[in-house]
């Protein structure tokens, strides 16, 4: 049997800014889950700038940057004020994503194929500043070349899709899904890509998505926040990375 391929977990802080956006003030923090989440397990942070500051805020930033021993992975849209924020504070690594302010959450992959000129000079930027880029994709062979030849060294697919066919109880889709987001993994790995997923992932399905080797980090927010509501930010990290660690023993078997 060979030993399983580390797979790193980045805990996405952004819900905790909303909580503490929708009163106002300073409470609760999200520096301060940041620091639990590391404490419990957690490889890195993700934080997601928005142009409309709706959760997490420059400030927030700052401090993560100044306080966390683990990578930060700035989550922003590929515009001209993003990226000299980036270029300023200089996270580990920046995930480039679509974004529209009328939406809830990030619902769907990045363009890449559409919008390569741009997303190339936007990349480009963000690697002279030191910055590792990653693109928020479909698990569409055309997106994944398109990554390629701008030049970004690493994808996050994106499995709300999935997710979605599973809370559904469509199997037929999900079984679809999942491996769309499995050979999209092979494609991008053989293409020299380092190979992220996220979005709409529980314990149930992060479990599954970690037996795929080819995928090396997954990012979690939203479902880990609402269950520190019941369990406790410290209880909900150490129990994904639990099940995330049984997922890729079993792909390792």
């Amino acid at each position: 049997m060979s030993a399983p391929t580390p797979l790193r977990l980045g805990v996405n802080i952004d819900h905790v800014a909303t909580v503490r956006n929708a009163r106002g003030g300073h409470h609760p923090d999200p520096v301060k889950a940041a620091e639990i989440a590391i404490a419990a397990g957690a490889d890195g942070i993700t934080a997601h700038l928005r142009e409309d500051r709706r959760h997490i805020v420059d400030d927030d930033i700052a401090r993560l940057k100044a306080r966390i021993a683990k990578p930060l992975n700035l989550e922003m849209a590929a515009t001209a004020e993003m990226v000299g924020i980036a270029c300023k504070f200089k996270p580990h690594a920046a995930c480039i994503v679509p974004e529209r302010r009328a939406e809830r959450t990030t619902e769907g992959g990045l363009d890449a194929a559409g919008q390569r000129e741009a997303l190339r000079a936007s990349v480009g930027e963000l690697a002279r500043a030191g910055i590792r880029v990653s693109l928020f994709v479909a698990a569409d062979p055309a997106q994944i070349e398109a990554a390629t030849a701008i030049g970004a060294p690493v994808i996050e697919l994106h499995t709300g899709a999935w997710c979605e066919a599973l809370a559904a109880r469509d199997g037929a889709a999900a079984a679809a899904e999942f491996e769309r987001i499995t050979r999209a993994a092979a494609q991008a790995c053989n293409a020299g890509l380092e190979v992220h997923a996220g979005h709409g992932l529980d314990y149930v399905t992060a479990e599954k998505i970690a037996q795929l080797n080819d995928i090396a980090e997954l990012n979690i927010g939203h479902f880990l926040i609402g269950e520190s509501i019941f369990d406790g930010l410290e209880a909900a990290v150490r129990t994904m990375r639990a099940a995330m660690d049984r997922g890729r023993a079993k792909g390792a078997s």
